[in-house]
């Protein structure tokens, strides 16, 4: 059992700067380095963290026995081998979504990390935001009912990536939360796409998961809507769920609405609606990004089990791989079994 934790956070780009401001909220943990090779980045980071050691060699933080973690803020074509070659030094591992390229490359890691016993954890931050979690336990409480449907939207204008498609950028927080909320196992993807301003990558999408028990889900990303929508609709046999993560403060709205038909008295053109009242659960008001961090080094302190392990992360890989193949041969489904 570890009581003290020194991590290095390797890429300071866009989310890296992120990681090391929540890992220094935290009294168990220091910041120990940070690994990048942009010296105008690693400058930055020494004008908010004088304490902090910077290097652009990844080799001295895998060399040096003082670090227990690394935190990686890479590109994805990256994350395999980094996430690698830290497991094979015995340091536990928070990695980026999306966790790797491949599902081969996810499993891997996750065979390293148990060989290693070293923690594997994907930062897939809406397991750990407030709302998320509250909705989980909406659902696990069956007050909505059997769940029939979860419709999502994740659009905005840019920011275009040329590494990866939108799916991968954008769709993977809503797969990563479908496989939070859903406890039925999905059967087979189906996507379609468009590219429309040079670049090879689709930078709109909509893709279809189905479930072993009926339940489908449908997400439709973009980079190119006028307007930022982060918006869930989760329908079930007693109540309805609405998420709308753009609006200040009450962002979960539970509808006590549902559709039931009466073969004996009704026809499929004569259904019974029922509609109630609207309630706004409350919910913990945490940085996500914060409680994450928290909760990765409890595990490594532990010895426990992260909520967002490695076996989550390749779970995630494979729908997306599957959308891809979907994707290329225009929207064909593809099994997941």
């Amino acid at each position: 059992m570890e009581d003290k934790i020194n991590i290095a956070v390797i890429g300071v780009g866009y989310w890296g700067p992120n990681l090391v401001r929540n890992f220094s909220k935290l009294d168990n943990v220091k910041v120990y380095s940070v690994c990048d090779v942009n010296e105008d980045r690693l400058n930055l980071v020494k004008k908010d963290y004088p304490g902090v050691k910077t290097t652009t060699d990844f080799s001295e933080v895998l060399n040096d026995p003082e670090v227990s973690a690394v935190a990686l803020a890479l590109p994805v074509r990256l994350h395999y081998d980094f996430a690698k070659r830290a497991l094979l030094a015995k340091k536990h591992v928070l990695i980026e979504k999306p966790m790797t390229s491949s599902a081969i490359e996810a499993g891997d890691l996750v065979k390293i990390a148990r060989e290693q016993s070293r923690i594997l954890m994907v930062d897939h931050t809406f397991a750990y935001y407030g709302p998320v979690k509250r909705i989980k336990e909406i659902i696990d409480s069956g007050e909505l009912g059997k769940i029939y449907y979860f419709d999502s939207q994740r659009i905005n204008l840019g920011l275009i990536r040329t590494d990866v498609n939108v799916i991968w950028d954008l769709a993977s927080h809503d797969i990563s939360i479908m496989d939070l909320l859903i406890k039925d196992n999905p059967v087979s993807v189906s996507a379609t796409g468009t590219s429309h301003i040079g670049s090879k990558k689709e930078e709109l999408a909509h893709l279809m998961v189905n479930y072993d028990n009926g339940l489908v889900a449908h997400v439709h990303v973009s980079w190119l809507s006028p307007v930022k929508l982060r918006q869930i609709f989760i329908g079930g046999e007693e109540k309805m769920v609405y998420f709308d993560d753009i609006h200040p403060s009450e962002k979960i709205k539970i509808y006590d609405k549902n559709v039931k038909m009466d073969p004996s008295k009704e026809t499929p053109f004569d259904p019974i609606y029922r509609s109630g009242e609207i309630r706004i659960p409350t919910y913990n008001m945490k940085e996500a990004l914060l409680a994450e961090c928290e909760h990765f080094v409890n595990c490594i302190i532990n010895n426990e089990k992260p909520l967002t392990d490695g076996e989550n992360g390749e779970r995630v890989v494979k729908i997306l791989e599957a959308c891809d193949r979907s994707l290329k041969e225009k929207g064909k489904e593809i099994s997941l079994t």
